[in-house]
């Protein structure tokens, strides 16, 4: 019986969506880290399955939008106790793209 790598057999990749659950004033914190992730492409706030905003990640959006987008986000965390954040990315941490001129 042969015994599998644990370094690399079943290896955690966490998917392209996910929904993160946060406390009120944590909310600012959170989204501006995703935002540094660079691999998000879109962020929605969620309360009792509401959504309260989206918030397109593209390149564009990201240099003009992102200033005001995280005042209202901290406006609705001082106003809100709890959300969710649906997190959709562009591809999956664990994937590397290959080498350029490859």
């Amino acid at each position: 019986m042969a015994h599998a790598d644990p370094n690399t057999s079943n290896v955690e990749q966490r998917p392209a969506y996910e929904e993160l659950q946060v406390v009120g004033e944590q909310l600012l914190s959170k989204i501006k880290e995703l935002i540094h992730e660079g691999n998000v492409r879109r962020i929605i706030i969620k309360q009792d399955g509401h959504t309260i905003m989206e918030i397109p990640l593209t390149v564009g959006v990201v240099s003009v939008l992102v200033a005001p987008m995280l005042a209202a986000i901290g406006a609705i965390g001082a106003l809100i106790a709890q959300c969710s954040i649906e997190v959709v990315r562009s591809e999956r941490p664990g994937d590397v793209p290959p080498p350029a001129g490859e």
